[in-house]
């Protein structure tokens, strides 16, 4: 696929927000994205000229914030609007091997659809939650940058990065990973074995290390996770805030610029 055909697809409702630097990112790298409101999938209240379909896109993102405004639970809200209507859709697109990307408020949305931790190949959104992203240990927002330590080979979204630890800021109150009571350690096996963790906190010496340097007391640290076929991928801390070196007093790229390049050279050889 040539990169000018690929279409990247960032998707918004009440209350999400980082859509235009997520949007951006993708642009700088020579893609078509845009923001595309979920009505825009299946609403007949929709103008025809702006009607979407799931298949015209390559990529999906689902982007930071709060949407509905977090009630119920994080993203809890969004993702029953995109599986009552999507859910179909959204499956055949996943087992199609396009990447599904959810930063921050998107991952708790693809956990709370079941498409992570995403054990199932065949079946790529488990009919019910198979893990939680629960309130920070701190009982608070935490936003500051945080360290990641690179643990997956497989994963599609960071194959082009080439340091062992980068920086993402986070900003959530509720960004702890912990799996269901009992099976913790099942499911670290299982993911470990499958090479399904993408990013763990540590310290600014590159150490496994508890708060502040992991912000939400997150169990194993991690931070992000891809399923089992490694195309969709969920992370609490937002690359897109640390794409461009500015970003991050620097100059060239920021950290966050392997996140997107990556995905976009998968893409190409598709």
């Amino acid at each position: 696929m040539e990169r000018e055909e690929i279409r990247v697809a960032v998707l918004r409702i009440e209350g999400t927000n980082c859509e235009d630097e997520t949007v951006k990112a993708f642009k700088n790298l020579g893609v078509e994205a845009e923001a595309v409101h979920v009505k825009q999938f299946y609403s007949d209240m929709i103008r025809f000229e702006e009607q979407r379909s799931v298949f015209d896109y390559q990529c999906l993102v689902f982007p930071g914030g709060f949407s509905a405004g977090d009630y119920i639970r994080a993203g809890a809200i969004f993702s029953a609007r995109v599986k009552s209507v999507l859910r179909k859709d959204l499956e055949e697109f996943i087992k199609m091997g396009y990447p599904v990307l959810g930063i921050c408020n998107g991952f708790q949305v693809l956990v709370e659809l079941g498409a992570l931790p995403g054990f199932d190949e065949d079946k790529p959104l488990a009919d019910k939650p198979e893990m939680a992203l629960a309130m920070n240990d701190s009982g608070r927002f935490e936003c500051r940058p945080t360290f990641l330590k690179k643990e997956s080979e497989k994963c599609i979204f960071i194959r082009n990065l080439k340091k062992d630890v980068v920086m993402f800021p986070v900003a959530h109150a509720e960004g702890k990973v912990v799996f269901p009571s009992g099976k913790e350690e099942e499911y670290l096996e299982k993911m470990i074995s499958n090479d399904q963790i993408v990013f763990r906190y540590v310290d600014d010496k590159g150490e496994y290390a508890g708060y502040p340097w992991n912000p939400n007391g997150s169990f194993y640290n991690i931070a992000g996770i891809c399923n089992v076929t490694h195309t969709v991928f969920g992370l609490m801390p937002h690359p897109e805030r640390v794409f461009f070196g500015y970003q991050m007093g620097k100059d060239g790229y920021g950290d966050g610029y392997c996140i997107f390049r990556s995905v976009v050279d998968y893409l190409e050889k598709l």
